[in-house]
């Protein structure tokens, strides 16, 4: 059986349909938030069902959003965590209707037939296995095309990649296809990153310099001709390191300091875990911190192996049974909604 991964989605009784976030998920359901919910009006729909976003995009104030939802109408979605000890929302088995694999929806499209969103679906993939010699078969797509709720004359493309070999691989092919120019892949034309670097400082604690860096730095977004697109890597089965209960983590109190990152091999995916050492705080002792965890997806794969950054994040001990407790930096926690962040340390004013 193929294990619950990062944006997969559910369907519930109801027909709401939640997004799966990360790899943390309870033997009797599926940690996940709300995306969309059937409302008359909404711009997404199918089979004569219309749906409205429950969510605009996805940050840790949007998502607390959908749980004011969820405790007026379908509180049966919120549970306390005792694992991470947060409350948060998660989908019982027991009342999913329908799960949503990437992969198998890929490979419905890529048989033939479909809208021309689709069939530009296609053409991407194809062209990304050529570039990058990843089988078809390891890309997924999802959001609502996974979920058939798209409309061609607006939605995106968001595809999956699995592994981590894979997604190095595409990640290469992109950034040369970039450089080289000679496909429809390009990145954000002048106008595009304009804007994208001001809604960054708008939403997130950066700044211009350090918005600007992130953008350079960010492979995973562009355009196929005149479509937007993304690509997310997902964690293979055997990946997958962490069961459910295996830690427990305590949440202690907000930390600012900078590290040296060592390691960014699962900084590619969601969360993203940076492995750091050299690591100072302000205001805290005794305190072995190893890793940074972003749930925000801004900070996935940006920082490099080497590089100094500095963070702002929740403090969290981590206790395994028979191991050593040891602590690591939260980003994306509800406690600070938004104001946490991991980034390189940029001189004002100048470059890396």
């Amino acid at each position: 059986m193929r294990r619950p991964k990062d944006r997969d989605y559910v369907e519930t009784v109801e027909g709401l349909l939640f997004c799966l976030i990360g790899y943390l998920h309870p033997p009797w359901g599926y940690t996940a938030y709300l995306k969309y919910v059937p409302r008359p009006g909404g711009k997404w729909s199918r089979g004569g069902v219309q749906y409205q976003r429950a969510l605009s995009y996805y940050h840790v104030t949007q998502v607390e959003e959908t749980f004011k939802t969820l405790r007026e109408h379908y509180p049966q979605y919120l549970f306390h965590c005792p694992i991470r000890n947060i409350r948060i929302s998660m989908v019982p088995r027991e009342r999913v209707r329908r799960y949503y694999i990437p992969e198998d929806r890929l490979q419905e499209i890529l048989r033939g037939g479909g809208d021309e969103l689709e069939e530009e679906v296609r053409c991407l993939v194809e062209l990304l296995s050529d570039l990058s010699g990843v089988p078809a078969r390891s890309f997924g797509v999802t959001g609502s095309i996974l979920l058939g709720t798209h409309n061609p004359r607006f939605s995106d493309i968001d595809l999956t990649i699995l592994g981590t070999a894979a997604s190095q691989r595409v990640k290469e092919a992109l950034i040369e296809a970039r450089r080289e120019g000679n496909t429809p892949i390009r990145g954000l034309t002048p106008g595009r990153a304009e804007k994208w670097i001001e809604e960054r400082m708008r939403r997130f604690p950066l700044r211009r310099e350090e918005a600007r860096l992130f953008l350079e730095r960010r492979w995973n977004y562009g355009y196929f001709g005149d479509r937007y697109f993304s690509i997310h890597p997902i964690r293979l089965d055997e990946e997958i390191r962490e069961e459910y209960g295996e830690r427990r983590y305590t949440p202690l109190g907000i930390a600012k300091g900078s590290c040296t990152i060592t390691s960014t091999r699962e900084a590619i995916f969601l969360p993203s875990i940076y492995r750091v050492g050299e690591v100072e705080t302000e205001g805290w002792k005794d305190l072995d911190i190893r890793e940074v965890v972003s749930y925000e997806g801004l900070y996935t794969d940006v920082l490099q192996e080497g590089e100094r950054a500095k963070f702002k994040g929740l403090i969290e001990r981590v206790e395994t049974e028979g191991g050593e407790p040891y602590h690591r930096v939260l980003i994306g926690s509800a406690r600070l909604r938004g104001r946490d962040y991991i980034k390189p340390l940029v001189p004002k004013g100048g470059g890396p």
